[in-house]
């Protein structure tokens, strides 16, 4: 079970309080938004192609909630 600490830490606000954090956050969102660029264009209009999407936006949110939260 997750401690009170754990939980804290996982709801808090984690600022990007180096360059190098605000590279990484860059680079992740950058690739995010090549590949959904790429998918868009490529993949039929359709609930599948809004899941892809949705999906990348989400390992966006995962990627940097990584590199936020790394202690």
């Amino acid at each position: 079970m997750p401690t009170r600490a754990d939980i804290e830490h996982r709801f808090a606000f984690h600022p990007a309080t180096t360059e190098e954090k605000r590279a990484a956050h860059g680079s992740v969102r950058h690739a995010c938004v090549t590949l959904a660029h790429q998918l868009n264009e490529q993949l039929p209009d359709g609930r599948e192609r809004a899941l892809a999407l949705t999906a990348i936006e989400e390992a966006m949110f995962w990627g940097n909630a990584a590199l936020a939260r790394a202690q």
